[in-house]
């Protein structure tokens, strides 16, 4: 849209989104000339894909499980403290 000289307003109108986030992407394309967001940005990860799955395991079967249940079992399991939070 903005490629065909649609103002950032009328592209935020039509998509539904903050006008930041519409001015973020235009600068990411004009600069790499690609729209996707680079790899590796955004928050690091504590828990492992591993660690993500058990979670995700542990509660589907016990639905009633508390997240500080979840932390405190993974932490048994893992053998690590519960220095992360869920």
């Amino acid at each position: 849209m903005l490629q065909a000289c649609a103002r950032q307003s009328a592209v935020q109108r039509e998509l539904n989104v903050h006008g930041s986030v519409i001015h973020r992407l235009w600068n990411y394309y004009q600069r790499d000339k690609n729209d996707n967001r680079r790899r590796g940005s955004g928050r690091r990860r504590i828990t492992t894909t591993a660690d993500d799955r058990y979670l995700f395991q542990c509660a589907r079967r016990r639905r009633t499980l508390t997240a500080l249940q979840l932390e405190s079992q993974l932490s048994a399991v893992a053998r690590r403290p519960n220095s992360f939070k869920l």
